[in-house]
């Protein structure tokens, strides 16, 4: 008989033993600290009561790991400009918690604050209306006038207009009735929510825009009166109208007031929205309800047709309207070069209407370009417009010059733009290669971010030191803040570590590149700053999804946890990438699985020829087309990695693009811009086998790389089928293949826990490999 007070067998949890669970908790404590510190997702500006300075207000989110949500708070700011040109921030003691807010929009004035509490359920929306010392105003509107508000950055659009009485927003359309049954079958004429006997079927299923929005409804406009709590839907907008980033137009001659909006078109089929610029979408105005006052009651006064004006017919992109601080000037953003070639993202161009009070005049407007594309740029010149959003009041106090982020290549900067001349301006250190990002205006100055790969983000205020020359001159000033504050073992890792852009020269004999295409791509080196002998440390090649995106020199957490834990970066961004100018970007379309991968082993070769990379100790990272690349590297060049990483992969456009929420990406990266002409539903035997030859499963028989795959079951961007396809064929075939599978989470794998997870895993695997 054994011992009956022996003690029970440890068990191991699944894909562990006792080295790995080492390594594990080791590693887990660090990426913890990195995973902890803050982010500013937006910040604002008031003017003081006391006339004294300025109020800053600024939203932080942080993970909250253990419930799988971001954590959001609020943290106030007195900002007082001192004689000796210098500012000081005086914080509030602590943040304060915003428990289930879905978002927050001061007015103008910063006299009241307008919270979103969205439902997690079929529950109404809460709104609150909020003064500086308490609530004012709560309304809950029921699913019957609208479900969600739209808090995603794209539809999501919230404005107040002039006099503080009405708030525009985006919301998820009513539910639309559903047949009802019971025990005897149909019921004729539903039934109410709460009787219990009967049920509710599906009815019929209704296109949604994909990746991210999944059971979301269409995104209606709608209008709130904070005094009376009334919720009108806007009128005269065509059902096949999505709409979002609604703004308030100046004062007409007419007794109406405007909204205008961004609408995109469909009728049939949505492609996935999310990432892809390449959707065409027009401005509209459109009359928001009309309320007259009755004994302080508003009541809607006008059940006449409400026109609704195309603004911007003569191109077939606009976004992100605003205007100017006079009302002169109507300005927005444009993705027609995505929409023309088909590109998922491209080079912006920025644009300009003169502003009428007549109506009439609207629909006949000229557009004017304020920036054109830029197709390539000499070296050192401004190589074009890369925004991915604009302030609330981008505006200085001349009423025509803009404040605006924008890509450069690998960095991120702050751009001054007239919109009158054209005149760009980067008004952040030229001599820096951190990233810049601004956050807010403070008056004529700006309250801004830098980072870089191995220095968390720091604020900084911008203010002009010289309005007398052409080019007026900005300082950049410290700010003081506790906000990204981060462990001493951080701190201290961090200090150890050094990084540098590199140019890369194009390899390639071809005499049809084009001007821009054979300029040098870039890649971001992240290394210690002191090298302890003639060995080097092992390299992680990290890259980018898209492909047309960009990846900055501003702050990972992630990857700065990688840098830590022993390992150098070489970040690639590849020709294709956004920031280089359109003819590099466009130069990739049609030349994927090639041209990129080319461009990958260019950059490794180029650090292993400086001494700064060991050959047999480089490792390889992508997610999505970074993927798509990874799994490509280690096929086509499979003895020069030890070890793979990815994160939800396109592995088999032949099996994507009949499962994927953008099967025309499919077409346009392996076909080129034609491929949107050509796109369909149905591919051809002959199109599959052409997406077949560009995939990296077409030489999944070379790989010997052990891979470590992860994967979101919900992903509707690259189904999870791509990776598995990859991965069951590889380890059927020998391969080393370890597959973690996030059961809740869609293409970014972004839930706190799953994001941790994968990183801990990424290390933990790439360190077993690189012993």
């Amino acid at each position: 008989m054994g011992d009956s007070k022996a003690a029970p067998i440890k068990e191991m949890p699944l894909g562990l033993d006792t080295t790995t669970e080492e390594e594990y908790a080791s590693q887990s404590k660090l990426l913890q600290e990195f995973t902890s510190i803050p982010s500013i997702d937006k910040a604002w500006t008031f003017k003081s009561d006391d006339g004294i300075g300025s109020q800053a207000m600024f939203s932080i989110s942080q993970p909250n790991i253990l419930a799988n949500k971001r954590r959001k708070s609020i943290l106030s700011a007195h900002i007082f400009k001192e004689k000796n040109s210098s500012v000081n921030f005086h914080w509030s003691p602590f943040p304060v918690e915003m428990t289930g807010v879905s978002t927050v929009v001061p007015s103008p004035s910063g006299s009241k604050l307008f919270v979103v509490r969205n439902p997690e359920n079929e529950s109404p929306s809460q709104f609150e209306i909020w003064s500086p010392s308490q609530l004012e105003k709560e309304f809950h509107i029921p699913q019957s006038v609208h479900g969600s508000v739209y808090t995603d950055g794209w539809f999501e659009g919230i404005s107040w207009n002039s006099d503080e009485t009405l708030i525009a927003y985006v919301a998820e359309e009513p539910s639309p009735s559903k047949p009802t049954f019971n025990d005897l079958g149909y019921k004729k004429g539903g039934s109410t929510d709460k009787d219990c006997s009967s049920w509710k079927g599906q009815g019929d299923w209704e296109e949604d825009w994909g990746e991210t929005y999944a059971g979301k409804r269409q995104p209606a406009l709608f209008v709130i009166n904070i005094n009376s709590g009334e919720v009108q839907a806007v009128k005269g907008i065509k059902t096949s109208l999505s709409v979002g980033q609604v703004v308030w137009a100046p004062s007409t001659k007419d007794v109406h007031q405007y909204l205008v909006f961004v609408g995109w078109s469909a009728d049939t089929r949505k492609l996935g929205i999310k990432y892809c610029y390449n959707r065409p979408c027009a401005l509209y105005a459109v009359r928001a309800p009309l309320y007259k006052s009755e004994a302080n009651e508003l009541e809607l006064n006008s059940t006449e047709d409400v026109p609704v004006f195309n603004l911007t017919q003569q191109i077939n992109s606009a976004f992100f309207p605003t205007f100017s601080p006079g009302g002169k000037y109507l300005v927005f953003l444009s993705a027609r070069s995505s929409v023309d070639s088909g590109a998922h993202s491209a080079t912006d161009s920025l644009h300009r209407i003169d502003w009428s009070t007549d109506v009439t005049l609207w629909p006949s407007a000229k557009i004017v370009d304020v920036i054109p594309v830029v197709m390539s740029a000499e070296d050192g010149c401004f190589p074009g417009l890369y925004c991915s959003s604009f302030l609330s009041n981008p505006w200085l106090s001349d009423g025509c010059t803009m404040i605006i982020s924008s890509f450069w290549r690998s960095c991120q900067v702050i751009l001054s733009v007239n919109v009158l001349s054209g005149e760009v301006l980067c008004i952040s250190p030229a001599d820096s290669n951190f990233s810049w990002n601004v956050l807010t205006l403070d008056g004529d100055n700006i309250v801004a971010v830098s980072s870089s790969p191995v220095n968390v983000p720091q604020i900084k205020y911008g203010c002009i030191v010289e309005k007398t020359t052409k080019a007026a001159a900005w300082s950049w000033l410290d700010v003081s803040s506790s906000i990204f504050k981060c462990s001493e073992k951080v701190r201290s890792l961090l200090s150890s570590l050094q990084f540098s852009i590199m140019k890369i020269p194009v390899k390639n004999d071809s005499d049809s590149l084009t001007k821009g295409a054979s300029k040098p791509f870039e890649a971001i080196f992240v290394s210690s700053n002191s090298k302890k002998s003639d060995t080097c440390d092992p390299l992680i090649v990290f890259l980018h999804g898209g492909p047309h995106i960009v990846s900055l020199s501003s702050f990972s957490k992630s990857l700065a946890f990688l840098s830590s834990i022993g390992f150098n970066l070489l970040i690639v961004n590849y020709r294709g990438s956004l920031g280089f100018g359109e003819e590099a970007l466009q130069s990739l379309p049609g030349k994927v699985g090639e041209q990129d991968v080319n461009d990958v082993l260019t950059a490794i070769d180029h650090i292993i020829e400086k001494g700064l990379a060991s050959p047999s100790k480089i490792t390889v990272l992508g997610g999505s087309h970074g993927g798509f690349l990874t799994t490509h590297l280690i096929g086509q060049a499979p003895d020069r990695f030890v070890a793979a990483a990815v994160r939800n992969p396109a592995c088999n456009l032949a099996l994507m693009v009949g499962t994927t929420d953008i099967p025309d990406w499919c077409y346009v990266e392996a076909c080129g811009s034609k491929g949107k002409d050509i796109f369909s539903e149905a591919p051809s035997a002959d199109y599959l086998t052409l997406f077949h030859s560009k995939s990296p499963i077409s030489h999944l028989s070379k790989v010997k790389t052990p891979i470590l795959f992860l994967l979101g079951a919900q992903d509707l961007r690259v189904p999870v089928s791509n990776g598995l396809q990859y991965a069951r064929t590889l380890r059927k075939n020998g391969g080393e293949v370890k597959v973690i599978m996030f059961p809740n989470d869609v293409h970014g794998n972004e839930r706190p826990q799953s994001d941790f997870e994968s990183f801990l895993n990424i290390g933990v695997w790439f360190r077993k490999y690189c012993k």
